[in-house]
């Protein structure tokens, strides 16, 4: 049996949402409706579909209007700025976020500056970016976010330990490297990559390791110190012809790392609840932003 500490983003999540669904009454009571999210969804991609129908649920759950709003995988990137705008314009929508992945024709970079950034609950527009960058944030990337509440909940110290990120992507290994670097935090942050040298050596060398490599079981027992925390941003789905679906969902860490990990996030039912509830939570944030909102609801 292992001796880590599982940290259950899956039931902290549904505390969350509890908390969210108090706050969401009052607003709504107060301001005569709930807050409400937009989200564009661009073509027919299978996980897409998954990821939004479990967006749209969860804010049904704890009282957030949402809209899902489809277009075909054809659409041009013309037409699909003036979708955006439109969104941006609409004045009883609060959050808008844009699914990835697009279609090859369109430019990420250039759909995310499109986002009105007091709508970006994604967190990704350059101005937020830049906010974050500062120490003034306004909206969090939801996956890094969720990342730094599982350690502030299991009471994890962070404060002049040393963080590794593995992964420099945009929407989570950047951001996350920023959130543990903050005056808040105070975590010395290691940020590699598939092109840094020895990767198993730096990743033992952590106190805290965020595995968001993008491939399936890469972290193996001995790149974890003994006792470290670790967190798995990554979800694959593998072929296992011994389970009833025929796959099985695996993270960027392989399983033998329960035997040297002192906290260990499982996969799934660890970050993915709670990338879904900060972006309720950020849905929230922007409606209290826009109504000027300052206090605390409830």
């Amino acid at each position: 049996m292992s001796d880590a500490i599982r940290l259950d983003g899956a039931d902290l999540a549904r505390t969350l949402r509890e908390e969210l669904t108090g706050k969401v009454s009052v607003l709504n009571e107060r301001y005569g409706r709930a807050p409400a999210l937009s989200v564009i969804l661009v073509g027919e991609d299978p996980a897409s579909e998954v990821y939004v129908r479990n967006k749209h649920a969860a804010c049904a759950k704890v009282g957030i209007r949402s809209e899902i709003i489809r277009r075909s995988a054809d659409i041009s990137a013309e037409d699909l700025r003036e979708l955006i705008v439109r969104v941006n314009e609409a004045v009883d929508v609060d959050g808008l976020l844009v699914q990835l992945p697009l279609p090859a024709h369109i430019d990420p970079a250039q759909v995310r500056s499109w986002i009105d950034p007091h709508k970006d609950v994604d967190g990704l527009h350059p101005e937020n970016v830049g906010l974050l960058a500062s120490d003034q944030p306004r909206f969090v990337p939801c996956t890094p976010l969720g990342c730094l509440r599982m350690l502030e909940h299991y009471e994890i110290p962070t404060e002049g330990r040393l963080a590794v990120v593995l992964g420099r992507s945009l929407i989570v290994g950047r951001p996350m490297a920023t959130l543990l670097s903050a005056r808040s935090v105070n975590c010395t942050v290691t940020l590699c990559h598939s092109r840094s040298r020895d990767l198993p050596r730096i990743c033992a060398d952590a106190d805290i390791l965020i595995a968001a490599a993008g491939q399936p079981q890469l972290v193996e027992e001995d790149w974890i110190r003994p006792g470290a925390a670790v967190i798995d941003v990554g979800i694959h789905r593998i072929q296992d012809l011994s389970h009833p679906k025929g796959h099985r969902l695996v993270g960027d860490v392989h399983p033998n790392a329960e035997r040297v990990a002192g906290f260990l996030s499982p996969v799934p039912g660890g970050v993915g609840p709670m990338t879904i509830a900060m972006l309720l939570e950020n849905t929230v944030r922007a409606f209290q932003l826009q109504k000027g909102v300052q206090e605390a609801v409830v």
